[in-house]
């Protein structure tokens, strides 16, 4: 986490933890934060406002370029759930001390590429050619992380390169104009304008291999959890139903497109590769004790903080507004 953005955190979670001593209130309008180009299904409810009808009251969606920014703008109060929001930005976070919870899984997808610019002659078979090099990366994301997984997996010492902040769009723009040699991207759009220019410097199969995968979460803040619990079902069981009802017909993705600010060709080949569990196969596989999500958290922890408490990242998972 950059200074800026650790002072911020810091900041707002001081702000957050005196203003939750205020007495407890119904909120009368939520505010959800999502991301633009990242097609889910939820967003068919979102735009038939099948959420404001369920929940009661009017849901205000804003779209965020980051997870960062989404921690940010919960940390201040702008924002009461994030939708999406990934995994990384979430522990991280979590390791700054801000008063936030997962309580879902919103998508399972294969982990976000970094794109090396085509003619630069590196791949995977001689990645640590990348030392040296500068890289775009958008820094404590899921396209982070899996930048950090990738280099440790090719056994390239990431502390020889330079690594530029750049948000997925910027970042496949500076490497179209070859101001970086490799990007790391998330999002439709952007990744395939960084796959006009570059590729992917490890293919699916490698990734595979090496146990490199991505899931982002449904977050909150400790805060409105406590005095909210009725509208977090309710949420929760909205997105449910919707990803019960998903069967990517012409309809459904024509309508997610549309909301997601992608292309048809783009949004189907993106959903393609993206898996929506359910309540009941989020509470059987991902939340628990023993589940997937408190295990990837912690070990996400490790990758950016050797002082990881992977205890204290178990105990912001709560799978009960699941149930």
């Amino acid at each position: 986490m950059t200074k800026f953005v650790k002072t911020t955190v810091l900041g707002a979670v001081t702000a957050l933890a005196l203003g939750s001593a205020s007495t407890a209130y119904a909120a009368e309008e939520v505010n959800a934060a999502f991301f633009l180009e990242w097609a889910t299904p939820n967003q068919i409810s979102k735009v038939d406002k099948a959420y404001d009808k369920a929940m009661g009251v009017k849901v205000n969606w804003t779209d965020f370029k980051t997870g960062v920014a989404m921690t940010e703008a919960m940390l201040s109060g702008d924002i009461d759930i994030s939708y999406s929001q990934g995994l990384a930005p979430f522990v991280t976070a979590i390791q700054q001390g801000a008063p936030l919870k997962m309580i879902g899984i919103a998508v399972v997808y294969e982990a976000n590429d970094c794109f090396v610019k085509n003619g630069s002659g590196i791949d995977s078979s001689n990645a640590s050619e990348l030392e040296g090099k500068t890289v775009a990366v958008p820094l404590n994301t899921m396209a982070d992380f899996a930048f950090r997984k990738y280099m440790a997996a090719l056994k390239v010492d990431v502390s020889k390169m330079k690594i530029v902040d750049q948000v997925p769009a910027d970042g496949a723009k500076s490497l179209a104009d070859g101001a970086v040699d490799m990007a790391c991207i998330f999002g439709g759009a952007s990744s395939k304008a960084a796959a006009e220019v570059g590729t992917p410097i490890m293919n699916k199969q490698q990734k595979v291999d090496a146990g490199i995968g991505s899931f982002d979460v449904i977050s909150t803040t400790e805060k409105f959890a406590t005095e909210n619990p009725e509208l977090l079902k309710s949420f929760l069981e909205v997105t449910n139903d919707a990803n019960l009802a998903w069967k990517a017909t012409p309809e459904q993705l024509a309508k997610v497109s549309k909301d997601a600010g992608m292309d048809l060709p783009t949004t189907t080949k993106q959903m393609a590769d993206f898996i929506f569990p359910t309540n009941k196969e989020q509470l059987e596989k991902y939340f628990g004790e023993n589940g997937i999500a408190a295990a990837a958290a912690s070990s996400l922890g490790v990758v950016f903080s050797n002082a990881s408490d992977g205890k204290s990242i178990a105990k912001t998972i709560d799978g009960s507004f699941l149930k």
